[in-house]
C-alpha cells in the first residue's frame, strides 16, 4: 500500500516550497521508497530541491511527435506507443533519497490535456513501486478537477494569511465535496505569518470555510535570501524558522 500526499493552493502562497520541505522531511524520516511528481506545467520543485531536471512528460511527448511527423521510425522497430512508454521510464530524475517525475509543458500553443493524461496514467502506473507518492500540483484546480490521481490519502492545502487566500483554498475543498473525489484528510497550513501568529479576522475566515488549520508556518527571511542566491530550500539550517515549524506540522500527519 502507498500513501499518497498532494499539495494545493494559489499561486504565491509558498507550495512548492513547502512541497520541497515535505520531501525532505519524508527523506530524513525514513520514509522511503519516494515519488516526488511535479504536477505544474511551469515546473520548479526540482530547484526547491536542487535537482537538474532534462526530461519532462511535455518534452518526450515532443520528441516523439516530431519523429512521427518527420516520418522517421522508432528506435528497435517500436511502435509510437511502445516508444512513448519506454521513454516515460526513463524519464525519472533520480534524487537523494527520492525519485523525480515533472510534467512539464510541451511547445507551442494549445492545452496541456495531452499530458494531463499522460500524467495520470504515469502515477496510476509508479504508485505500485513506491510507498509514499508526493504531489505538488500547479496553482488552482485543474488538477483536482481532472481527477489526475484516484486516491489521496491526505490533501495540503496551502494559504498565505490572505483572506483571498484562505477562500480560494475553501473553494478548492468545496471543490473535492463536489467532486466526490477520494480523499481522506483535507488540512490546511497557512505559510509566511508575520511571527507566525494569523489575525483574528483570518482565524474567523478559517473557521467559516470550514478549514482544519494543520499549523502556522512563520515569515522566514532565509527561505527569500536563499531563493535569491539560488540556494536549494531543501539546504535550509534545520533550526531555521520554516523549517522547525514545518517538522511538528508534519508529524501531525499520519504517515
Amino acid at each position: 500500500m502507498n500513501y499518497t500526499i498532494a499539495v494545493a493552493g494559489k499561486g504565491g502562497t509558498g507550495k512548492t516550497t513547502l512541497t520541497g520541505l515535505l520531501i525532505d522531511y519524508l527523506v530524513k524520516t525514513n520514509k522511503k521508497p519516494i515519488i516526488a511528481i511535479d504536477a505544474d506545467a511551469n515546473a520548479n520543485l526540482n530547484e526547491v530541491l536542487g535537482e537538474e531536471v532534462d526530461i519532462t512528460i511535455g518534452g518526450i511527448k515532443e520528441e516523439v511527435n516530431k519523429t512521427e511527423k518527420a516520418g522517421n521510425s522508432f528506435p528497435g522497430g517500436m511502435t509510437k506507443a511502445q516508444y512513448l512508454k519506454y521513454r516515460l521510464n526513463t524519464g525519472i530524475t533520480e534524487g537523494n533519497g527520492y525519485d523525480l517525475l515533472v510534467m512539464g509543458r510541451p511547445e507551442g500553443e494549445g492545452c496541456y490535456c495531452y499530458v494531463n493524461g499522460i500524467l495520470k496514467n504515469q502515477i496510476n502506473t509508479l504508485s505500485e513501486s513506491y510507498k509514499y507518492i508526493v504531489i505538488d500540483n500547479e496553482a488552482g484546480m485543474e488538477h483536482l478537477s481532472r481527477k489526475v490521481v484516484k486516491k489521496l490519502d491526505t490533501l495540503l492545502l496551502i494559504s498565505d494569511c490572505s483572506r483571498r487566500g484562505i477562500q480560494a483554498v475553501g473553494r478548492i475543498k468545496e471543490l473535492v465535496k463536489e467532486l466526490e473525489l477520494n480523499v481522506g484528510d483535507i488540512h490546511l497550513i497557512v505559510n509566511k505569518a508575520p511571527d507566525g501568529k494569523l489575525a483574528d479576522g483570518i482565524k474567523e475566515e478559517i473557521e467559516r470555510q470550514g478549514l482544519n488549520l494543520l499549523g502556522v508556518v512563520p515569515m522566514d527571511m532565509k527561505v527569500y535570501e536563499y531563493d535569491a542566491k539560488g540556494t536549494p530550500l531543501v539546504e535550509l539550517p534545520e533550526d531555521s524558522v520554516s523549517k522547525k515549524a514545518l517538522k511538528d506540522i508534519f508529524s501531525k500527519i499520519k504517515l
